[in-house]
């Protein structure tokens, strides 16, 4: 009998679900509400009752390796408990793997959100086939995943690839780990509506504080939206994008000498906003990517080659966009029962 598996991805907003077979295939994508708002207890019972219905519609034909769940936030691996996080305030040390578990009765596999997408990327997406990937995701923060040798590499308690807290700017703006300056505060759909803000409160950028007053929710597309049209304001935060992505970029090149890097996440569709500025900063500042760079028409345009492709050429170092969308962190879920499995 084929397997197959469910894959969860919870978000601030929605709540997705989606039945994965063992090669890739979606058999099944259902979104809800995700209601934080209403606790932990009731998003639960909703996650466990809309596994349960995609599931079961396909267990008598398929068999069940186990449901893998994206959460944001710092997980404990060995516990599989919540620590810590930002959109989910009271699920705060919580054992979220064993109260699914009970409820299920069923394998569950907790992982960083960030992680899943790196996984989903690296199995399905623009870095399939490679030995070795990062992601970094530009949402409402900015987070990271790390793959090696076909599985997510997590460091010693599970926290590596906190990319958004590298610094770039040392007195930079405050960020709420802690420090200054993170990449969070530059190139996050939240420090693009801050930055925004900061111009046309300067009185400098008429169109930004036309769109911001007609906008009730003024958000990261529309100023890329104006950045589209010409604004000279608008397009100048895209730059600031590109550089700071430039700057963290050049340290993980450089760190970890790796085929290939995927920037994802909602941030990454303003990918033509802000890339010049970002393989400026990468050339300039990576020796490791100056000596492995591919065609700069592929740098400039984002298509994802292949790492067979660009490993048939000689060695080179892609930086690329991702290629599943939101569904990077869906697709990754689901394949974390079978790597678990494949472990033991």
């Amino acid at each position: 009998m084929p397997s197959f598996s469910i894959g969860v991805d919870l978000g601030g907003t929605n709540l997705r679900i989606a039945a994965v077979d063992a090669e890739g295939n979606l058999l099944q994508k259902l979104t809800v509400g995700a209601q934080i708002s209403r606790g932990r207890d009731h998003v639960i019972a909703e996650m466990c009752s809309a596994i349960q219905s995609v599931a079961g519609g396909f267990q008598s034909k398929y068999s069940l390796t186990g449901v893998g769940i994206g959460v944001p936030g710092i997980i404990e691996k060995k516990t599989g408990r919540v620590i810590k996080s930002p959109n989910l305030p009271d699920w705060l040390n919580y054992p979220v793997k064993e109260e699914i578990e009970r409820r299920l009765k069923s394998v569950v596999i907790l992982e960083n959100d960030a992680n899943s997408a790196a996984l989903g990327e690296y199995w399905l997406g623009a870095a399939r086939d490679a030995d070795a990937m990062i992601i970094i995701t530009l949402g409402t923060g900015v987070g990271g995943g790390i793959v090696m040798n076909g599985d997510i590499w997590d460091g010693m308690t599970g926290m590596a690839g906190e990319f958004g807290h590298i610094n770039i700017e040392p007195e930079g703006h405050p960020c709420n780990c802690g420090s200054r300056g993170c990449a969070e505060q530059l190139a996050s759909a939240t420090a693009i509506v801050r930055m925004a803000k900061e111009i046309i409160a300067g009185g400098k950028a008429e169109a930004l504080a036309k769109a911001a007053k007609r906008d009730l929710e003024f958000t990261a597309k529309s100023v890329f939206n104006l950045a589209l049209q010409g604004d000279q304001a608008a397009q100048a935060i895209f730059d600031k994008v590109g550089w700071a992505l430039g700057i963290l970029l050049s340290d993980l090149v450089n760190s970890f000498n790796f085929p290939i890097y995927v920037v994802g996440g909602g941030v990454a569709s303003a990918w033509q906003a802000f890339a010049p500025a970002l393989f400026k900063e990468v050339h300039t500042r990576s020796m490791v990517y100056a000596a492995t760079a591919p065609p700069i028409a592929h740098e400039t345009e984002g298509a994802a080659t292949t790492p067979k492709q660009s490993q048939s050429l000689a060695r080179t170092t892609t930086i690329t966009r991702a290629l599943l969308g939101s569904d990077a962190g869906l697709f990754g879920a689901a394949r974390l029962p079978a790597l678990r499995a494949n472990r033991v």
